[in-house]
């Protein structure tokens, strides 16, 4: 299992949740991941896990051209859904997922961990508090110099993913946009770029194997600008491989009265192992800058073990959601904006 896997795993049984099954085409697979985790059922076939009794929610991470159809699917035979990001390959599928959702009368959560780190969540508590005012603006980054998940494997096929480093790291935009309470986009500038792509020089180190048959036809980096109805305005910068000096995954944003940022920067290495993170709150006090460091418990899973928690929590109704299936939904229309915007050279309305 991946780091996604296990996190999740944690998290689910943290909040009182049981894994009763593991599902995967390999069997060989299933039954590795089941006897770690001591799981004990394996199956092949989603529908027959489906058709099994005792599964009451399922938890979807499977490459992001999957993620609508067995979310539908599950949905469609009565069970919550928790899936990984990128919520799908666009905003079309996002709908049919909801629909199916609310048809089911079913809970459909994303797995938008960033929003559970400590530092996200006592910032997003001085928000709601008031202490940062009305959010003109944010500044959202997950950049990396040496960051490409492999070449010619589903990552960097378009058909597989539906992107290349905007979607798959997705994450610092959806966590701006949730500072600013979701507000609706109005209009997206944006421009891609594939250089380095193909160069193994500017692989992550811990890419996936590479396939010398299969597909490289991704973006390697992001660059854009979204304005919202309320007039608020976002700038986002995404890469897998760009000329900057270390990983950096952060969001900044300027309040009417603090602004603060939430920031994650990376050694030399790009493990989380030699991450530092910082959470920090800025405001004006009898006409002198104060800069606050906002103290808060380490947290190496950057919110994925309290990102899956929270999804048992609210299935019992014990806990509200951390994210919305309409925010998802706006979230991937942004994305599907800015690679609209890109191709042709014009900013797109929304």
């Amino acid at each position: 299992m991946g780091q996604e896997e296990c996190c999740n795993t944690a998290g689910f049984v943290k909040a009182g949740g049981e894994v009763v099954a593991v599902c995967d085409m390999s069997e060989e697979a299933a039954r590795a991941a089941a006897k770690e985790y001591g799981v004990s059922q394996t199956f092949t076939d989603v529908a027959e896990m489906l058709e099994s009794g005792g599964v009451d929610a399922v938890s979807i991470i499977v490459p992001n051209k999957f993620h609508a159809p067995l979310a539908i699917q599950c949905l469609e035979a009565g069970k919550h859904v928790f899936c990984e990001k990128p919520p799908a390959l666009n905003a079309g599928e996002v709908e049919e997922m909801i629909a199916a959702a609310d048809k089911a009368g079913k809970q459909l959560m994303f797995n938008f961990n960033n929003r559970a780190r400590p530092e996200s969540v006592e910032l997003m508590k001085k928000i709601r508090a008031g202490e940062v005012g009305s959010i003109n603006s944010a500044q959202s980054k997950w950049i990396r110099r040496t960051g490409i998940p492999g070449f010619g494997g589903w990552f960097t096929t378009k058909a597989l993913a539906g992107g290349g480093a905007t979607i798959d790291l997705l994450h610092m935009i959806d966590l701006a946009m949730y500072f600013m309470g979701y507000p609706e986009p109005a209009q997206v500038l944006g421009k891609t770029f594939d250089t380095f792509m193909g160069d193994p020089g500017f692989k992550g180190p811990w890419g996936i194997p590479d396939k010398a048959d299969g597909v490289t036809d991704v973006e390697a980096a992001a660059h854009g600008f979204v304005t919202f109805k309320s007039g608020q305005v976002l700038s986002l910068q995404v890469s897998w491989a760009e000329m900057i000096k270390r990983e950096e995954v952060s969001v900044v944003f300027q309040g009417t009265k603090a602004g603060g940022k939430v920031e994650r920067l990376f050694g030399e290495d790009g493990l989380d192992e030699t991450a530092i993170d910082t959470c920090e709150l800025y405001t004006q006090v009898d006409g002198k800058s104060v800069n606050t460091t906002v103290e808060v418990p380490e947290c190496e899973d950057m919110g994925r073990i309290d990102s899956a928690a929270n999804f048992v929590e609210v299935i019992e109704g014990k806990a509200a959601p951390l994210n919305q299936p309409s925010e998802a939904l706006s979230l991937m229309k942004v994305i599907d904006a800015l690679y609209e915007s890109s191709n042709s050279g014009r900013a797109v309305a929304l």
